[in-house]
């Protein structure tokens, strides 16, 4: 059954799967998981409560999947999960029911729904692999992780910092396996890169340097008839309703909801988790942040779209003041010419470049190097995730790392909008002596979307 009427009511569809085969999971629940009283301002949704390391699947059992936001980076990551032989996917949900349906008959999936409290209320799912628009992230992370499911969620993790440091420490306090989809993290030219700067390869760095990420901007689409099967209410979820628009809806149209706030942290998070996370891991700060954000220039002034147009104008203005952080140790990152997905570190010794999938150098035979005689190879990102659900180890990609990456975006995000200097506390999350830059940490929820109380 597809929905269209905007209301806030469970849906969903049945299917019968013809291949599916009913799987025991010998010992998955180790001991007697203790039931957990916690309670949700977004209703109907009753967690249970796993053990202290977390349910864990046995060697010879199955984990049981459920995808939930299926779009184009959901269903890619699902895929993957889906063509290892431990898992089964159970379940999908999608606020799209006929992009539900169809990701379901590819991977084998015998339900479909279109609110995301049906599938975490199923005894029967062990993890979730989600990729839901940011403005969603938060509600659905927590509430999984306190419902005992292993998380797997796309990045940039977040929306605000707060809302990161709720998704760890609901993480800990269930023990589950939370990997953040940072996937550089299983390259082998970003590890070999980043443990080799990290390491003191390069000698003491005297600076860094990363793109110029753009923030992003507002929207005022015209309204559009919504299309048979999206749940509007549903996508707009924690934010306001708004008239529906297919280049609202759309991550990447004109603009699509990626370039848009309070839907997305622009390409500063989309691009720039990419890049910090990098940056971050090779100088080994990647439990930490910066101390200080500086800006160069006067306030952003938002613009704002209110017909379809392409991301140009937006970009171009929302790439200004530029911007610089600082690490308590005194190293400063310049969003100036760095690739959009690494970073350029600036050694005593030598010039590393790291960047989606390469290592670059000066002296180049340094990088070549490397990569000759380094024995480690490309890791699958799900299959670490896998394993550390059975395991219990972290994965390279934990979500308190993801939680830091995408912290920075926000620091920087929030330092352009207010077009001054900012200090910052990375042990509190909070800033120092500035009231109004502490107002901005949050976002307005809408009534009846309020995040699960940790």
């Amino acid at each position: 059954m597809s929905r269209n009427d905007n209301s806030n009511t469970p849906s969903s569809t049945g299917r019968t799967s013809k291949n599916r085969v009913a799987l025991t999971r010998r010992g998955f629940l180790r001991g007697s998981a203790v039931a957990s009283a916690t309670t949700f301002a977004f209703p109907t949704i009753i967690p249970r409560s796993a053990l202290a390391e977390g349910n864990r699947p046995g060697a010879n059992d199955r984990i049981r999947i459920a995808g939930i936001g299926v779009g184009r980076q959901g269903s890619a990551v699902l895929r993957q999960a889906a063509s290892d032989p431990r898992t089964d996917v159970v379940c999908i949900c999608d606020v799209n029911q006929p992009r539900g349906e169809s990701i379901a008959n590819a991977v084998g999936a015998a339900d479909v729904y279109q609110d995301y409290r049906r599938v975490l209320d199923r005894d029967d799912v062990d993890a979730i692999v989600t990729a839901t628009p940011e403005h969603w992230r938060a509600n659905i992370c927590i509430a999984a992780a306190l419902a005992g499911k292993h998380v797997y969620a796309e990045k940039p993790l977040t929306l605000t910092i707060p809302e990161g440091r709720l998704m760890v420490k609901a993480a800990r306090k269930t023990g589950i396996t939370f990997q953040v989809g940072s996937q550089q993290r299983s390259q082998r030219a970003n590890f070999i890169g980043c443990e080799f700067i990290r390491n003191g390869g390069l000698g003491e760095i005297k600076e860094v340097h990363a793109a110029n990420y753009e923030s992003p901007w507002l929207c005022e689409l015209p309204s559009q008839p919504v299309p048979a099967g999206i749940d509007w209410n549903m996508w707009c979820g924690p934010t306001e309703l708004v008239p529906y628009n297919k280049d609202l809806y759309a991550p990447r149209g004109n603009p699509g909801w990626l370039s848009i706030r309070p839907y997305s942290g622009g390409e500063m998070t989309g691009w720039g988790t990419h890049g910090f996370d990098q940056i971050q891991w090779a100088l080994g700060l990647d439990s930490t942040g910066p101390t200080e954000i500086l800006v160069d220039g006067p306030a952003l002034d938002l613009p704002i779209y209110r017909s379809p147009e392409s991301r140009d104008r937006g970009q171009r203005v929302c790439s200004q003041p530029r911007l610089r952080f600082r690490y308590a140790n005194g190293l400063t990152v310049h969003l100036d010419r760095g690739n959009r997905g690494g970073g350029i570190f600036v050694g005593e010794k030598a010039k590393m470049e790291v960047f989606r999938g390469r290592i670059t150098s000066n002296p180049s035979e340094l990088a070549q190097n490397l990569l000759d005689e380094h024995s480690r190879q490309d890791q699958s990102h799900v299959g670490n995730w896998l394993d550390c659900c059975v395991s219990g180890e972290r994965p390279i990609a934990d979500v308190e790392l993801g939680h830091r990456s995408a912290t920075v975006c926000h620091l920087l995000n929030i330092g352009r909008l207010l077009g001054r200097n900012l200090r910052w506390d990375p042990d509190r999350e909070t800033f120092v002596g500035d009231d109004e830059a502490n107002e901005m940490l949050t976002r307005p929820i809408r009534k009846g979307f309020e995040l699960p109380t940790v």
